[in-house]
């Protein structure tokens, strides 16, 4: 029993002195004193340099292997007319989707089958494949887009991280001296960069039918928007 008791004072105490330890200490959820959180963007427009050509075609039939031939056959011919201008990085050559499905009349029954198959032209020289997506007969302009290459969004997006981070610190900085502290430090950034250009075509459908006779395609590139957006939070001091 005498033992008992000793450690029951033992434990007391050190609860108590644990207790007091905590008290001395800072909390690991301490609330924050003097801290901003704040953010700051830029934004910079820039010439589409990409531009994408999808041609496309479609066959029907009564069996499957025949209108799988039909597609096959005019995939390789336009692909035959568009490697004779491709070029790596200017204009490179891929095939699309290709799909084969059933047909069903307005009684529910299959009574045939469809099919199609894509072809798509890409790339930095847009006289080069304008001009090859003319000379292609035995497909038809399917969509038309435009983009940023990797090259010139990292180029640009470089250019709208350095003014974005310049806006972040001259920001921090007026902050801070409205609640009178004579600086800052940062406690923690995110960066963000995203690109708001629309990929959109610039053509009429009137003026694709015509161009498809043996002529360059008419296209105009837009403009894309790179933002690059700077957060965190800074100590004031």
């Amino acid at each position: 029993m005498k033992k008992t008791t000793h450690l029951f004072a033992a434990c007391a105490l050190l609860a108590a002195s644990t207790g007091l330890f905590a008290q001395n200490q800072p909390g690991p959820y301490a609330p924050l004193q003097n801290v901003a959180q704040l953010s700051a963007s830029a934004a910079v427009e820039v010439q589409q340099d990409l531009l994408s050509i999808a041609m496309t075609t479609t066959r029907d039939g009564s069996d499957a292997a025949t209108v799988q031939n039909q597609l096959k056959l005019a995939l390789e011919a336009a692909l035959a007319e568009a490697k004779k201008t491709a070029q790596p990085g200017l204009m490179d050559v891929r095939t699309g989707n290709f799909s084969l499905y059933p047909r069903y009349g307005k009684d529910g029954k299959m009574n045939g089958w469809q099919g199609s198959t894509e072809m798509v032209l890409e790339g930095r020289d847009f006289a080069r494949i304008t001009a090859a997506a003319g000379k292609v007969q035995t497909l038809s302009l399917g969509n038309v887009g435009f983009a940023l290459s990797r090259e010139a969004r990292a180029r640009v997006e470089g250019d709208a991280q350095a003014q974005a981070i310049e806006r972040f610190k001259a920001k921090a900085g007026e902050i801070a001296r409205g609640f009178n502290f004579s600086g800052y430090t940062l406690r923690e950034v995110a960066i963000n960069a995203n690109d708001q250009g629309p990929i959109r075509p610039r053509m009429m459908a009137m003026e694709a039918k015509a161009a498809m006779s043996d002529s360059a395609i008419p296209v105009e590139a837009g403009k894309s928007t790179v933002l690059v957006n700077v957060s965190g939070s800074v100590q004031m001091k």
